[in-house]
């Protein structure tokens, strides 16, 4: 009895750093990153990022022990017209040429109710690092077409683009700002389970 005890806690021991340590890879052909700005108070301009990458560790269940790093490159920066994508990648924004990796680390999860938490990181944008807090839900997993698992999540925030240096800025006749200060993140992400 005693000998079969030991076996049981030694496989429990096994299998809990094996679930802590599933990582999921983010499938960018059914993800987004995308962002929400103002254009000159009345109206707004969405936008999203190409090229991106990352992966979530993640059990499947325990929100507080994931960890998620993003990778994204501003060049890829696509919002529907060639001139302002262009704009957007010279060094007056984005500076894609010089600064050509944005990125993100996370710190620490906390998990809220009815599968909703907050992702709490580093955001690094024009080579300047600081810490941002994601609103985020997990939406669930399930088995893919392949075989594989996949699972879902939504994310957004809001940041103050000054605060990376993004500060090329305009003023309108009436007072308001060609481009606003402040922009919305919005992330859709599917991701699946390394073998």
């Amino acid at each position: 009895m005693i000998k079969n005890l030991i076996a049981t806690t030694v496989a429990i021991a096994i299998a809990v750093p094996s679930l802590s340590a599933a990582t999921w890879e983010i499938d960018k052909a059914h993800s987004s990153v995308g962002f929400t700005v103002k254009h000159m108070v009345i109206s707004k301009v969405n936008g999203k990022f190409d090229d991106f990458s990352g992966t979530i560790n993640f059990d499947g269940k325990d929100f507080a022990a994931a960890t998620v790093t993003v990778s994204i490159n501003p060049a890829s920066i696509n919002t529907g017209n060639d001139f302002r994508d262009k704009h957007l990648k010279s060094p007056d924004f984005f500076a894609a040429d010089s600064l050509p990796q944005m990125g993100f680390k996370s710190k620490k999860v906390i998990p809220g109710k009815d599968n909703t938490f907050q992702i709490v990181g580093d955001l690094t944008m024009r080579g300047v690092t600081k810490e941002v807090t994601l609103d985020a839900t997990f939406n669930g997993t399930v088995k893919g077409m392949q075989g594989d698992t996949r699972a879902g999540f939504s994310a957004t925030t809001t940041i103050n683009r000054q605060d990376w240096g993004v500060s090329w800025s305009k003023t309108l006749d009436s007072g308001g700002l060609v481009v606003s200060n402040d922009v919305k993140i919005d992330l859709e992400v599917e991701a699946i389970q390394k073998q």
